[in-house]
């Protein structure tokens, strides 16, 4: 397995690997399978040069099976946070502690930035095995955002957490 940066070539497996997880995993994030499918392949392809954004990818062979994302503050007062997006892994390659593989890549690659003082994230309510992937990655909790998305007739509350990027 190798986890490297995405570029502009990987958008088309980008596109896909994220549609599966907005259709697998509806309520776990914000966009949905419709909205997102709706874009061009150019949107995606932007997503991944944007400067604000910077998407780690998971690799067996050439398949993208994993995805996160880090989303740095444009706001001048903001600059010194960084927030973690865009979770996922297929599910031929969950249980093999590539979720986990994932999220210190990501907080390495967030290490490099000497201004990043902290990292946040949210996760869904009762996503218990997310919730606890992010504990063991040192995130607390420090809030709760009710009524955070809604599927269908379904609201789904947002666990915010949060952890300082210092080595621990």
């Amino acid at each position: 397995m190798t986890i490297r940066t995405l570029g502009a070539d990987d958008a088309t497996a980008y596109r896909a690997l994220m549609l599966e997880a907005y259709g697998v995993y509806p309520q776990a994030f914000t966009s949905s399978v419709a909205e997102r499918a709706a874009m061009p392949l150019s949107w995606w392809e932007n997503r991944l040069t944007s400067p604000l954004d910077q998407l780690l990818g998971a690799f067996d062979g050439d398949d993208l099976a994993g995805i996160v994302g880090l989303a740095f503050e444009g706001r001048e007062k903001a600059r010194h946070k960084v927030t973690l997006f865009g979770m996922y892994v297929n599910a031929a390659h969950q249980q093999q502690g590539l979720g986990r593989k994932l999220v210190e890549a990501a907080l390495g690659e967030a290490r490099k930035q000497p201004r990043l003082k902290l990292i946040q994230l949210t996760v869904t309510a009762g996503n218990d095995a997310a919730f606890a992937l992010y504990q063991r990655c040192g995130f607390i909790q420090f809030g709760l955002e009710p009524l955070a998305v809604r599927v269908g007739i379904e609201y789904f509350d947002k666990i915010h957490m949060w952890r300082e990027l210092r080595d621990q």
